[in-house]
């Protein structure tokens, strides 16, 4: 071996330890930004990543729901289960199963994605179909969505068809019959 050969040897070697010692160094610096970077992570993000899976969705007041994520929006999701949908209320849950690890952040969600609770209940309104509005207390109330405010849904209710106001900050979820 010439001296150049044994040179540029000597010096990969040199560079390989310098690259070993400077990925020990920044080992726990990239785990602790990637637990301060995780901190951003969202139920709805994580969620958002998950359509099309056949996931479960314990909810305050209802229980476990379970069927294909088919839409997630700002405060709302969308379950295909068998023979009826829910539309869950994101703070209504309390645990969920089956979601991808990974997530997408509200950023890359499509523009339909940005619209509210209120915009998803109007259109249960618009569709006048008979549907079971759940309370996270475990109260439900059967019937017709009337209309849709700000922060309510007026519901006619049995057969009297009595008008019952369900505010936002109460409701679980919204379970419609295909």
């Amino acid at each position: 071996m010439s001296w150049e050969e044994e040179l540029f040897a000597y010096l990969e070697d040199l560079e390989g330890q310098a690259v070993a010692l400077y990925d020990a160094e920044r080992a726990p610096e990239l785990a602790d930004r990637s637990r301060a970077e995780y901190q951003q992570v969202t139920l709805a993000s994580r969620l958002a990543a998950s359509t099309d899976r056949e996931i479960t969705l314990e909810l305050l007041g209802v229980g476990a729901v379970a069927g294909r994520l088919d839409r997630v929006a700002r405060g709302w999701c969308l379950l295909h289960g068998p023979g009826q949908d829910w539309l869950i209320h994101l703070p209504a849950v309390a645990a969920a199963q089956g979601l991808s690890e990974r997530a997408l952040p509200e950023v890359a969600w499509p523009a339909v994605a940005r619209l509210g609770l209120g915009a998803a209940l109007r259109r249960l309104s618009d569709e006048a179909e008979p549907c079971s509005l759940h309370l996270t207390d475990g109260r439900r109330h059967d019937g017709t969505l009337l209309r849709v405010g700000a922060d309510f849904v007026e519901v006619a209710a049995g057969a009297a068809g009595r008008v019952v106001v369900v505010g936002f900050i109460h409701l679980a979820a919204v379970q419609s019959r295909r």
